[in-house]
C-alpha cells in the first residue's frame, strides 16, 4: 500500500504558501504517495494540483455531505457532512502531515495530528505554536522548503 501524507493549510494563502503547497504535492505524486487533502482551495488546491501534474493520486475529504464543491485536482472526493470535524478524518488517514502556512482550521490539523500521535508533523511556514514559557513545542520539526519539508517526514531515505 502507498503512503499517504496529509497536506493541510488554509483555504486563503498568500502566493508564497501556494507555490510551496503546490510543490509539495508535485514532490509527494514523484514519490508515489496519496496526497490526502480538504480537496477545496488554497493550500489544498494547491496541493492537488501539483500531485496531479505529476501523475499523483489525491483524496480530497471533504466538509459537505456532497461533492459539489469538491476541487478539479482531486481523483477522489469524500463528501463527509462533517464540517471542520473532518480534520479528524484528514490527519488519522495519514503516515505523516506536511502544514503549510496557517490559519485556526489549520491550526486544529496541527494539534489533531500531535495528539494522535500522526508522527511525523511538518512545517512550512506559517504559525509557530509556544508553549507557557515562549519556546517552540517538541515534536512539530520546521521545514523551510518543499524539499526539506518531505526530507523531515523521514518516510523516504
Amino acid at each position: 500500500m502507498p503512503l499517504q501524507v496529509a497536506v493541510c493549510g488554509p483555504r486563503n494563502c498568500p502566493e508564497a504558501d501556494w507555490a510551496h503547497a503546490y510543490e509539495v504535492g508535485r514532490l509527494l505524486a514523484e514519490r508515489e504517495a496519496v496526497l490526502v487533502c480538504g480537496g477545496h482551495g488554497g493550500v489544498m488546491a494547491a496541493a492537488a494540483a501539483g500531485a496531479r501534474s505529476s501523475g499523483g493520486i489525491v483524496v480530497g475529504v471533504l466538509p459537505d455531505a456532497d461533492r459539489v464543491n469538491a476541487g478539479p485536482d482531486l481523483t477522489v472526493a469524500i463528501p463527509t457532512g462533517l464540517g471542520e470535524a473532518r480534520n479528524n478524518v484528514i490527519v488519522n488517514a495519514a503516515d505523516a502531515v506536511i502544514v503549510v502556512g496557517g490559519s485556526w482550521g489549520t491550526l486544529s490539523e496541527l494539534a489533531l495530528a500531535m495528539r494522535a500521535g500522526r508522527a511525523p508533523v511538518v512545517q512550512l511556514g506559517g504559525w509557530r505554536v509556544l508553549d507557557e514559557q515562549g519556546r517552540p513545542l517538541s515534536g512539530i520539526r520546521h521545514a523551510a522548503t518543499p524539499q526539506e519539508a518531505l526530507a523531515l517526514t523521514g518516510l523516504w531515505a
